[in-house]
């Protein structure tokens, strides 16, 4: 039931973020794209999970749910980077602290991305020592 309910939080987070992605047209280049792509399979196998809890499903879970937290990581660097390009663009002088604090503050939101790595801690924990994944011992013969 707890796995279930985490589940279904996942999968309503995921379609509301896939939805703002939409709606900001995230999609300037192919970087842009991955959580998009991220975000329309990630939905499918929240609910392939749900429905047939077996191995094969579990593990691919757990490999998509891995390429979230890796693109949520990607993604804050990528936004950081840009908006500390555009800063020292607009102000040369800027460095240190100064600099980092404005890259956090900029026009593309530094911390979203994170939202990709949370998604994907939160679908990895929720499959967590599952039943199905517990390892078969064999019997000595």
């Amino acid at each position: 039931m707890f796995r279930c309910l985490i589940l279904a939080i996942l999968l309503f987070g995921m379609l509301g973020v896939l939805a703002e992605l939409y709606l900001i047209e995230h999609n300037e280049d192919w970087w842009q794209l991955v959580p998009m792509y991220l975000l329309v399979v990630g939905p499918l196998a929240v609910v392939w999970t749900m429905a047939r809890p077996a191995a094969a499903s579990l593990r691919s879970f757990q490999l998509l749910m891995t390429l979230y937290v890796i693109a949520g990581i990607i993604g804050i660097y990528q936004h950081y980077t840009g908006n500390a390009e555009f800063e020292l663009e607009m102000y040369p002088s800027r460095a240190g602290f100064e600099l980092f604090w404005e890259s956090l503050k900029g026009a593309t939101p530094a911390l979203a991305p994170g939202t990709m790595t949370l998604f994907g801690l939160l679908g990895l924990a929720s499959i967590f020592r599952h039943p199905q994944l517990a390892s078969k011992k064999m019997p000595m013969e």
